[in-house]
């Protein structure tokens, strides 16, 4: 799978694989990894506007 596809699916932009297995594990993974990738995103946003500010 590729990258966009996988930050697409937790960013929930787009359907899970069906068949994909889905632990309580692989969950807990999923989640840690959104929540990683949405504060990437929040700090990525600070920081350009306070670029533009300055």
């Amino acid at each position: 799978m590729g990258v966009w596809k996988q930050i697409a699916q937790y960013l929930y932009l787009r359907k899970k694989d069906p068949e994909a297995n889905d632990t309580k594990w692989m969950k807990y993974m999923h989640g840690i990894n959104r929540l990683s990738i949405l504060l990437f995103l929040a700090a990525m946003i600070f920081i350009i506007v306070r670029l533009l500010r300055s």
